[in-house]
């Protein structure tokens, strides 16, 4: 990480920056709608570092910024970053915000409003009638606005064929409406388009449920709001670094009125389970180590073919080490806070998201692998999670 990578540019020969012993790194995005500005600040600080994912896994909006910076050359990922926050933001909420909290809270309750009662430009729009007065089964009385907008932008700032042409790994989550099972869109599987990311980021009952195929999907928050345990699962997984980047903490203060009530709630429906996923991770990787163990005191004659690639598969687990980015709130957002997309608020989770990934890339210890299993390390507590 000796030279620092401008913004927009590749230099002849440039090659991105990774530890020692690490094979992949993968870049895991929460869902959390206005606040996801603060992953593009997480990944323009990546970029400047010269630190490329191998690996781009989302939800929700964490869907769409995935989708931008997997469906772009490295050249344009951040020029193609910022034209989108600032499309989905341009609507201007007042000329004039005084100084103070009291202020800066009520603005973003007066963009929250408008989100609410107009949409947003090239992300959602609302019906012409509210679904409540709309009959069973029309198309319009499952959710209360149009996602069409969302399409569009997505074709206008993502190349599908660059997701598609499996350089990089990228998978979107989703919920199957009808069995409530949760699956993931992965581009090793299957070809990645526009539904797959606005199935990915459907809430209801804002939005619709998209269809893909036969089956019908909802945004994957509904049931993990992280996917991590996506990279974990698979067969192949080697040894990683991985950012994942939260919007909603789980840590939080006691409320105090309605609003802090309305608001961690949120925060704990939608926050991640990062200490119970790697919990169970390094469980079953003990056990795995325990099955390793007694497998090479059994003689080699006494083996039968599945128990000796067993033991071969078992020989080379993988490490893996977690940089967690978590959205500090700040004092003035209330629980409204994902679905306020005013400029203002954006550039502020923008540049969050900048500063804390700088300072985790401070800490330089931090970015290697660990020397067996799997370790978590978060710049907010300044300690091993």
């Amino acid at each position: 990480m000796d030279a620092k990578v401008e913004a927009g540019t590749k230099p002849e020969g440039f090659r991105p920056w990774r530890p020692e012993r690490c094979n992949q790194i993968a870049l895991i995005f929460q869902g959390g709608g206005a606040l996801g500005a603060y992953q593009a600040g997480v990944y323009e600080a990546l970029h400047e570092a010269g630190i490329e994912p191998d690996w781009m896994t989302g939800v929700s909006i964490g869907a769409i910024n995935a989708a931008i910076i997997a469906g772009n050359s490295r050249a344009r990922r951040l020029e193609r970053l910022r034209a989108f926050w600032k499309k989905i933001t341009e609507r201007h909420v007042w000329a004039y915000t005084p100084d103070g909290d009291i202020y800066r809270r009520a603005r973003n309750a007066t963009s929250a409003l408008l989100t609410m009662t107009m949409g947003q430009p090239g992300f959602f729009k609302p019906h012409d009638l509210n679904p409540w007065l709309n009959v069973a089964g029309a198309r319009t009385a499952i959710s209360f606005y149009d996602s069409a907008p969302l399409a569009q932008t997505l074709n206008d700032f993502v190349d599908f064929s660059l997701i598609n042409d499996g350089s990089m790994r990228f998978a979107v989550g989703a919920v199957n409406v009808l069995t409530g099972n949760f699956i993931y869109f992965d581009n090793r599987t299957e070809v990645i388009g526009p539904e797959h990311i606005m199935a990915s980021g459907a809430l209801p009952p804002a939005l619709p449920m998209v269809k893909i195929g036969t089956d019908y999907y909802w945004d994957g928050g509904i049931v993990s709001n992280t996917p991590l345990q996506h990279l974990l699962d698979q067969s192949d997984l080697c040894n990683s670094l991985v950012f994942q980047v939260d919007l909603f903490s789980a840590r939080g203060q006691l409320p105090r009125d309605m609003p802090d009530v309305l608001g961690r709630h949120k925060d704990i429906m939608y926050s991640s389970r990062t200490r119970y996923n790697t919990d169970m991770y390094q469980r079953l990787r003990e056990w795995k180590t325990r099955a390793y163990q007694a497998l090479v005191k059994v003689p080699e004659d006494q083996l039968n073919d599945e128990e000796r690639r067993l033991r071969d598969e078992l020989a080379e687990m993988p490490d893996i080490t977690i940089l967690h980015l978590i959205y500090q709130q700040k004092a003035y957002e209330g629980h409204a806070k994902d679905y306020d997309f005013s400029g203002t608020s954006m550039r502020e989770h923008w540049q969050s998201g900048y500063e804390d990934t700088k300072r985790t890339l401070l800490h330089r210890k931090w970015l290697e692998m660990p020397e067996s299993g799997i370790i978590v390390h978060d710049v907010h507590r300044l300690r091993d999670a």
